[in-house]
């Protein structure tokens, strides 16, 4: 995966994008956006000319950097930046070019947003706007903002997190029933007459989630709600379409048979798109987008090397979110839930990588570990966990909602 990328990086490296707009009060400036052989970034210098900043040398290698009256300490090629007494990560490092520094694109689509008082950003337009100032459109045939020849968004044109100006009741929840059809998912547990199907759990489960949020108020679409095979490309193309604020996938996990006592396995885990950093993550990452196999249709949009990277790009905006949705899910399942805690983990599951909004997978427990099985198989239970779920996602959005009201979080 990461030598694709890089390749396709190499194809596109130092070509011009288009300009981010930046509206500092009555003031307009354009700034270039360029893709780089590390992804899209913005010169520091013009930006911050554009903010009513500056750019001066630090101690070392560093920078300090202001920019729409925010200070921080920036160093190439180190993915962090310092603002204050907090340490930031950013999804890419800055670089220099020629004797200058080069900002990742994410410090303006969602660092200055989060850290600068009163500044929003307008992902469709590739706008950045201080003090309230009303946004003005991009120039015209920006790059940044076009959609693929399958009518996908790669980039700036998806959902982005819910809206900043989103009221109670109007969120949307879209919940993902794993599997289906043909595809079984896992089978289980081990060592017994009697098994159950991961598509018939998630499913169930799935749809009691949908019932709960309904109850609260919240809109609901269900990528499936019959035992039918959903690409999971598809899954997320569903998701963006009808404008979900979060997306939830529904899993049962399933042990490597290669382990000591594998029917003995339990617990539960949340999941948020990003590159898998244990082996455990990479064997439940393979398992999950196992079902690849049983679709036809392939993704016209892998042999264009810019759609990859801003399609990219645009999950990177989504990591933070959907990490405290993923936090806030798994914390709400132990209060429920009897096994083991596996704690939040991180893989790059096919089916988030298509959901441009906070995406979590979560998977309940074990199906090959009997005592698991029943209760995962149990109506009952089935409606507390996703009792659970509803709570996390009620919780995670309220939160959301208090930090697009606050200026400067």
């Amino acid at each position: 995966m990461m030598l694709a990328l890089c390749l396709l990086l190499q194809q596109a490296a130092a070509q011009p994008l288009s300009t981010l707009t930046v509206r500092d009060g009555d003031r307009t400036t354009t700034v270039p956006v360029v893709l780089l052989e590390r992804g899209p970034v913005v010169g520091a210098d013009p930006l911050a000319h554009a903010l009513g900043g500056s750019v001066e040398p630090g101690v070392g290698d560093a920078f300090d950097v202001a920019l729409a009256g925010v200070r921080m300490r920036v160093v190439p090629n180190v993915p962090f930046v310092r603002v204050g007494e907090r340490t930031l990560p950013l999804p890419a490092e800055p670089v220099m070019r020629g004797g200058k520094l080069f900002l990742p694109y994410s410090v303006v689509s969602d660092l200055l947003p989060r850290v600068a008082t009163g500044v929003t950003f307008d992902p469709r337009r590739a706008v950045l706007t201080r003090a309230g100032a009303v946004v003005a459109a991009g120039a015209s045939g920006n790059r940044l903002a076009r959609s693929d020849s399958a009518g996908r968004n790669p980039a700036h044109v998806a959902p982005s997190a819910p809206a900043r100006t989103a009221k109670p009741g109007s969120f949307t929840v879209v919940v993902d029933a794993g599997h289906g059809g043909p595809d079984n998912g896992m089978r289980g547990p081990i060592g017994t007459s009697w098994q159950i199907r991961e598509k018939d759990i998630t499913l169930a489960v799935a749809r009691a989630l949908r019932d709960e949020l309904t109850e609260r108020g919240v809109a609901v679409v269900m990528t499936r709600s019959s035992d039918t095979l959903i690409a999971l490309s598809d899954r997320g193309r569903i998701a963006n379409e009808r404008k979900g604020d979060i997306f939830v996938s529904i899993h049962v996990n399933a042990a490597n048979p290669r382990w000591k006592q594998p029917g003995a396995a339990r617990g539960f885990e949340t999941y948020f798109l990003s590159e898998a950093r244990t082996e455990d993550a990479r064997r439940v990452e393979a398992m999950e987008n196992e079902v690849v196999k049983y679709e036809i249709a392939k993704d016209v949009a892998a042999d264009d090397p810019l759609s990859f990277i801003m399609h990219d790009m645009e999950q990177n905006q989504h990591l933070r979110e959907s990490s405290e949705l993923a936090t806030t899910v798994q914390r709400s399942l132990a209060r429920t839930l009897p096994g083991p805690n596996r704690g939040v983990k991180q893989a790059a599951f096919v089916v988030l990588v298509r959901s441009f909004m906070p995406a979590v997978l979560v998977e309940l427990g074990f199906g090959t570990n009997p005592a698991e099985a029943r209760r995962l198989r149990d109506e009952r239970n089935q409606r507390q966990m996703a009792s659970a779920i509803a709570d996390a996602a009620m919780e995670y959005l309220a939160a959301y909602q208090r930090r697009s009201q606050s200026p400067g979080q």
